[in-house]
């Protein structure tokens, strides 16, 4: 018993100690932290409407994306103020300002406010009803507003639903925030305004986006709105407030955190004045790899080689070509443009084609499948064969472009050699060729070749900088000859994007991921810093790896890429010819087989400055009264060159 009585009163001692060290606590050690979460959760605080976006510079300075400043109307509530004196408020703006009218909704509620809150729409019964309770003060307001017919409301005047938008506006979300009434008006609207002295009625100025290149790169810029209603939680939990305007897609939705700004942050006094505690800051500024010069001069050649297909024949088809520059040393993304010739000769911007749509682009992708050979074992270097056709059971036979005579694992890339690349094929199912044969393929032989690939780049997602990046499509039937169309680039698809990081790729040995983002600044200050990143290393040996490269530069020098480029460019590359399917009638139904030109390279060959990526769908095609075909990829490819060699030139 004594032992329990002394338990109860050491528990009490304890308890009361606990008590005097949170009464100690509380008002001497942490004192001022506790009396400032009580001020944060007591007074109020509103932000500015907007704070102007970090700019998007390219990499010499010339800035692609500015801020334009808008004046603004903004509403805070007076305390005290009254329903009677907000309408007088929305009365002596709408005389000023040009603004629509409100909706049925809105006028409804104003109709309310000038004929004496509707108390004649109720009748006397309907009152008894609500005294005994069986109607509530909800029940009466819907009764009013249901009775509100056109008729009432078309005897409001346009100064009346003007005002009637205006009062809604000034009494839409919490009492103590600021309202944006309307932005974008004129200088004498706005001079009208401010000197008028409307109680509340302040001016501010928001930020909108200014493109001062046009529609040039704007698709891959992206664009600037409101959160999405499906995106609520997750701003909301950033820190974000839902009338906040925030980057919806690529790269304004990338550097979102960054591009950002910080809006001016005031205090709300006792009296519901304003008191300024935080300036608005303006968001860091995005300075691409983009340059911009170059990127101009790239959509030009393009249109003008678009717009001359009108002297070539078999070019009905042909509407559509696409560019990709890129620095290859850090994967930077140095120009890119997808255009399209309409019909009625005006241009359409199609650049996000080069991140999301694959085409086919035949031998330009051999120094990844020759690759394949190398890494089995299943090329002889520098032995020579004769180029001939493969005849598989069942198949027609598969040739070369032409009889390409005698031809090692250089000349067969140089020349470009169907039959060599089959040849490897065939040696991967581990038989020899004979006519007429059963190859056997299986899904692990497409399965190598895919990752070899892969490892290039080619049918992979390269990890750009702009959100919604797809892949190219990879091929699902399994057959003999299909395994042969993988290894001359005729089965799967590329996107330009996969096609410029496979370049970088034999360049560097390495995979490196594409980038637009140079660098985030403030002022002076470099808030991030674009590095390299390097997604794998290519699995080949660099004696081979300089073998493929030595017969990328014979391509340009002596092959069938000959005439792409000036030979004093010293450039290297791969060429593409590839079948391809048009739809020629948009009824849904693939109906046209055309010509896919592509060329991928690299110059010079020894110091690569540039890589790059042409690629020219349905450039020509098979039901033409002749085999003329419009060069259009060797075209771009030699006035670009052209045009960037002069700047090498120029610099050096």
């Amino acid at each position: 018993m004594k032992k329990s009585k002394f338990i109860s009163i050491f528990l009490v001692i304890i308890f009361f100690l606990i008590i005097i060290y949170r009464v100690i606590s509380l008002n001497i050690y942490n004192h001022d932290k506790y009396t400032k979460a009580l001020i944060a959760k007591t007074e109020k605080y509103v932000y500015s409407s907007s704070a102007p976006r970090g700019r998007i510079i390219d990499r010499n300075g010339n800035i692609i994306v500015d801020n334009k400043g808008i004046n603004s109307l903004v509403y805070h509530k007076i305390k005290g103020i009254n329903s009677s004196l907000e309408l007088e408020i929305a009365q002596r703006l709408a005389q000023i300002i040009t603004i629509k009218e409100g909706t049925i909704d809105e006028l409804k509620e104003y109709w309310l406010l000038i004929n004496q809150n509707g108390n004649d729409l109720i009748t006397k019964e309907e009152y008894e009803l609500y005294k005994e309770r069986k109607l509530n003060n909800d029940d009466l307001k819907q009764l009013k507003l249901d009775r509100i017919d056109e008729e009432k409301l078309n005897n409001l005047s346009l100064l009346d639903k003007k005002s009637a938008k205006i009062y809604a506006l000034m009494n839409k979300g919490y009492n103590y925030a600021n309202k944006e009434i309307i932005r974008n008006l004129s200088e004498t609207e706005y001079a009208q305004v401010m000197e008028a002295n409307i109680p509340g009625i302040t001016g501010e100025m928001v930020w909108e986006r200014v493109y001062n290149y046009g529609d040039t790169l704007k698709s891959i810029i992206g664009t600037i709105g409101f959160i999405p209603k499906e995106l609520k939680s997750e701003y909301l939990a950033k820190g974000y407030e839902l009338t906040d305007i925030v980057g919806l897609s690529y790269l304004e939705k990338e550097y979102e955190n960054y591009l950002k700004g910080e809006k001016a942050l005031y205090k709300v006094s006792n009296d519901n004045t304003l008191e300024l505690i935080k300036e608005a800051q303006k968001g860091n500024d995005l300075v691409l790899e983009i340059d911009i010069n170059i990127e101009l001069e790239v959509e030009r050649i393009i249109k003008e080689k678009l717009q001359d297909k009108k002297n070539y024949r078999n070019t009905e088809y042909f509407h559509d070509s696409y560019v990709v520059l890129s620095n290859p040393a850090n994967g930077g993304i140095i120009a890119m443009a997808g255009i399209r010739l309409n019909d009625d000769q005006t241009f359409s911007d199609i650049t996000l084609d080069i991140i999301n749509a694959g085409f086919t682009v035949g031998s330009a992708v051999k120094g990844a499948t020759i690759a394949v050979g190398y890494q089995n074992n299943l090329i002889e270097p520098g032995k020579y064969i004769i180029d001939s056709c493969v005849k598989l059971n069942y198949v027609p036979a598969k040739c070369s472009h032409d009889r390409l005579g005698k031809v090692n694992d250089i000349t067969a890339l140089e020349k470009s050699s169907n039959y060599y690349q089959y040849l490897i094929a065939i040696s991967l199912v581990g038989k020899k060729y004979t006519p007429n044969m059963v190859l056997g393929a299986t899904k692990e032989h497409f399965d190598i070749y895919r990752k070899t690939l892969k490892s290039f780049g080619l049918g992979a997602i390269t990890e750009i900088d702009l959100p919604g990046e797809k892949t190219g499509l990879i091929g699902k039937a399994i057959a003999d000859d299909l395994l042969l169309n993988l290894a001359i680039g005729q089965y799967d698809t590329y996107t330009p994007i996969e096609m410029i990081q496979y370049v970088n790729s034999l360049i560097n040995g390495q995979r490196i991921a594409p980038s637009l983002m140079q660098k985030i600044v403030y002022n002076d200050e470099v808030i991030l810093e674009h590095e390299k990143r390097i997604l794998n290393e290519i699995n080949l040996d660099p004696i081979y790896l300089n073998r493929i490269k030595e017969g990328l530069a014979l391509v340009l020098k002596e092959g069938t890429g000959r005439g792409y480029t000036d030979q004093a460019l010293n450039a290297a590359g791969k060429t593409g010819t590839s079948e391809s399917f048009y739809d020629s009638n948009f009824d849904g139904i693939i109906d046209t087989e055309t010509i896919t030109s592509t060329f991928a390279g690299y110059f010079p060959k020894d110091n690569p400055q540039y890589s790059l990526v042409v690629i020219t769908p349905n450039v020509s095609h098979k039901n033409g009264i002749d085999n003329t075909k419009y060069r259009a990829a060797a075209k771009i490819t030699r006035a670009l060159t052209d045009y960037l060699n002069k700047g090498l030139q120029e610099n050096s």
